[in-house]
Formats: C-alpha cells, structure tokens, sequence
C-alpha cells in the first residue's frame, strides 16, 4: 500500500513535514507542502497560494502573519547556486490552500479535513485540547458547531433558503448516507424533538462542523442564488466529507457517520 493512501498516513505526512520554530511555533515549507499535495509545478501552487492570500484577505486576517515569504539558496550543477521563493505557513495557511486547491486530487480532500480539524483545535492549544475529557470536548466542538450553523444559516438565507429543514436533511443525507436528521435521531434511540446535535460525540461533531464551514465558503464561492442549488451543494459536500472519513478507516467511520 501506498504511504498515502489512507487518511491516517497523509496526517503522518502532513505530520512529518511540520517544522517547529525557536519559539515553539509549528509551520510548514510551502514547497514541502507542495510535494506532498502532489504538485509537480511551483508556478501552478504558487497561484493556489496566491488564491489562499486572498481568501485570508477577505476574511480580515493579516496575510503576512500566515505566509511568511522566504528566500532559498540551492545548489545548481556545477556548483552553482540559485534562489528559490518559499513560504513558511501557519496551520491556517494550510488550511487555506487545501480550500483552494485541485478538489479532483484525493489527497487535497483529505488534506482538507485535516487541516481543518487541526485549525479547530487550535482555538484552545493542543495541549489544553487533548487534557480535555471526551466530554469536554463534545461540550467545546458542539459550541462551534451551534456557532457555525447560525452562520450557515445566514449564508443560505442569502443563498435563496426558505425551508431550512430541507436544505439541512440535504447535508446530512450527504454525511450519513442517505439519512435524514430524523432517521439519525431514531437510529440514536432520540426522544421527539431531542438534538441530533447534542447526542454526538466530539469527532462526529467535528465531521459536521467540517461540513458546515465547508458548504458556507461553497456557497459564497459560487455564488448560489436558488434554494435547489444551496441544497445540491449542501448534500455534496457532505458526500466529500462522508468520503473523506472513510478514507480514515472502517471503525472511524463506523463511530463517526454509522456507516
């Protein structure tokens, strides 16, 4: 089997090209990044990143504080040396460029996940994260998600969205193969009108937080005007990510999803 394919060996990988600075601050090389995301051409990655510049901008966060230019020497035939633009970048930057990279290659998907996982948890550090009880972090991720859904919820206003319960039940039949938010509800043994939401444990939640941040950045991308094609992109979505867990493995799908 290929190192890379499976979810948990492109987290190793993304893993392993992680650098850590003098003031233990984590980023990686645009250019290591780029191999692992299978780009072949600097020139064509540079204009994902120029891209992920962009959508950093829009958003009102400072560019140069997540993509930190750098120059490279290396060496040439010859002995002679030559400079190389790089990047050093924030796990956001990451992010960023996963969100605007090539969605035909599987390995940007999966980089996708990751990343945003790993963004989420950076709310709190790491290591405060990982003390947290199972709990504790279903308490925390169900708060971002609650967050979230206010948020995608006004992006599909916008978007044309008059009945949420379908444009929801589009997203989840996309996560959960086919069910909609009662059939999650009746599969947990829910009582009427009990939330999907707060009966979830921490990676479930996670996975739907996913997809929410996910179809709200979708519909704003292209521009969605009708309330058929906000659900469309909805169920989609949630199909990539369902796809992307299951590149994970049979249990961590089985305990996220169901399925």
């Amino acid at each position: 089997m290929n190192e890379l394919d499976n979810k948990e060996n492109y987290n190793k990988t993304f893993e392993d090209i992680k650098h850590i600075d003098e003031n233990g601050i984590e980023f990686w090389y645009a250019r290591e990044l780029q191999s692992v995301l299978n780009y072949k051409e600097w020139r064509k990655f540079e204009n994902v990143i120029n891209k992920a510049k962009e959508s950093c901008k829009n958003s009102d966060i400072t560019v140069f504080e997540h993509f930190v230019d750098v120059d490279k020497t290396i060496k040439m035939p010859k002995g002679a040396t030559k400079n190389i633009r790089d990047y050093k970048l924030t796990r956001y930057a990451c992010y960023l460029i996963a969100q605007n990279g090539d969605t035909r290659k599987k390995v940007i998907a999966l980089a996708q996940t990751y990343f945003a996982i790993q963004t989420r948890k950076q709310e709190i550090s790491e290591k405060e994260y990982s003390e947290l009880t199972e709990d504790e972090k279903r308490f925390y991720q169900r708060n971002l998600t609650k967050k979230g859904n206010y948020s995608l919820n006004q992006t599909a206003k916008n978007a044309g969205v008059r009945n949420f319960d379908k444009f929801h039940n589009a997203g989840y039949k996309g996560l959960y193969n086919g069910e909609t938010a009662d059939d999650i509800a009746k599969r947990k043994g829910l009582r009427y009108r009990e939330d999907i939401l707060d009966n979830m444990g921490s990676d479930e939640l996670i996975a739907n937080l996913f997809r929410i941040s996910q179809t709200e950045q979708r519909l704003k991308k292209d521009n969605i005007q009708t309330e058929k094609e906000a659900c469309n992109t909805h169920n989609k979505i949630g199909k990539i990510v369902r796809k992307a867990i299951k590149e994970a493995g049979r249990d961590y799908a089985r305990r996220v999803t169901n399925t």
